[in-house]
């Protein structure tokens, strides 16, 4: 659909940052639609179950995808002189291969949803995700190409943001600075540290990826809220609130993964229509900077 509209076009986009702010809203919607949920199902005793998670997430969730469409529709206007060229509609049947990539698939998350209960079994959720990786490479699905063109630099940072937050907790840094945020709060009421914690997290994660702040800020933000001198100190309200303040963290085109994937989309998609642009020029030997510099 991109390719089909105007170099520069608004329409084109409020679609690649409709996609990437849904796909932040999105992170919030299930205990593993993000890796920050599972660090904060990680931390919460007892843990939520699926329905108390959906209960509390999907209404926030569908305000958010209500309000980013109104901001998007007042911000770009894309319904302006935008003409969207209809896809052409896929009417081959399913084939062997794709009947067994949808069964693996929602078997996969089918056990996810089930991995409390089948700890005994696979120990980690992180065994589960092996699972379709065995099978899409072992019959050939997927090759040693679409190996190496895997996202490594993300997933190494993702991996490095788990180093992180490791580091933080082990080297005794984490207690240190909940001792010290503890004495800053003292006295506060549970709203008052939750509109506090709520902000903290949600200006630092805008800056560092969502799964390092989850990494670092959740386990001090449980550890604060469960030594609240209330009666009822609630730390899970506290988690739950920041790992929500982690996924709406996306002010910047860095601030998270649907950010920076959509945004380098969007780079390229305006150096591909370039190219091809100037490649026509060449082809009708007119002038092709005054054309590129006016499209």
């Amino acid at each position: 659909m991109l390719r089909n509209l105007p170099n520069g076009s608004d329409m084109s986009k409020a679609v690649i940052m409709g996609i990437a702010l849904a796909s932040n809203i999105g992170g919030m919607l299930s205990p593993i639609a993000s890796p920050q949920n599972v660090v904060a199902l990680s931390i919460m005793k007892p843990a939520p179950s699926w329905g108390q998670w959906f209960y509390v997430v999907i209404p926030v969730g569908l305000l958010s995808i209500v309000l980013i469409w109104l901001l998007l529709l007042l911000t770009f206007q894309p319904g302006k002189g935008t003409v969207i060229v209809p896809i052409r509609p896929v009417q081959d049947p399913f084939t062997s291969v794709q009947w067994f990539v949808t069964i693996v698939t929602i078997t996969t998350i089918a056990l996810w949803c089930a991995s409390s209960k089948l700890e005994d079994i696979f120990g980690d959720m992180g065994v589960i995700a092996i699972l379709p990786i065995v099978l899409f490479f072992g019959i050939g699905i997927l090759t040693k190409e679409d190996f190496n063109n895997f996202p490594w630099t993300i997933i190494i940072l993702a991996s490095g943001g788990l180093a992180l937050g490791k580091a933080v907790r082990s080297s005794g840094l984490l207690d240190t600075m909940a001792i010290e945020i503890g004495q800053q709060v003292r006295g506060m009421g549970l709203y008052g540290v939750l509109v506090v914690f709520s902000s903290l997290i949600l200006v630092i994660a805008t800056f560092i990826s969502h799964t390092v702040a989850a990494m670092i800020l959740l386990p001090l933000v449980y550890d604060v809220g469960q030594n609240m001198e209330t009666d009822e100190p609630h730390p899970n309200l506290l988690v739950m609130a920041g790992v929500l303040m982690c996924s709406a963290a996306m002010a910047l085109p860095t601030s998270g993964f649907p950010n920076m994937s959509e945004y380098s989309l969007g780079i390229s998609a305006s150096k591909t229509l370039k190219l091809t642009l100037a490649d026509s020029c060449n082809h009708e030997g007119g002038s092709c900077w005054t054309k590129i510099s006016t499209g």
